[in-house]
């Protein structure tokens, strides 16, 4: 799969529900977010069935972007980094609130 990125999770107790957290880091081609811009008034987010969209988060520059989707697995994401990886390089990290890993550090 050309333009994502996982990281290796070995570390983190992954809670495995019907909805897992993850941030998406967006790294814009070209360091140019235009084309995203103009592609997201046209098209909208474009996400799939089982994927919601959380919050995102630019960078002043514009380079990069962050954004928190929760969704089943990490599999679910793969028709929405299809749509936008021609102008989009993707880095999906697993996360878990505060709350849960906390919660699953203490056991």
């Amino acid at each position: 799969m050309t333009g994502i990125t996982s990281v290796a999770t070995n570390h983190l107790p992954l809670r495995y529900t019907a909805s897992m957290l993850f941030m998406v880091i967006e790294r814009f081609r070209l360091g140019e977010p235009s084309a995203v811009g103009e592609r997201f008034k046209k098209m909208g987010r474009m996400l799939p069935e089982g994927v919601t969209y959380q919050a995102s988060w630019m960078e002043e520059s514009g380079a990069r972007c962050y954004q928190l989707m929760e969704a089943p697995n990490l599999d679910t994401l793969n028709p929405w980094i299809h749509r936008w990886e021609d102008l989009v390089e993707f880095e999906i990290v697993p996360v878990l609130t505060s709350a849960d890993f906390w919660a699953g550090a203490a056991r």
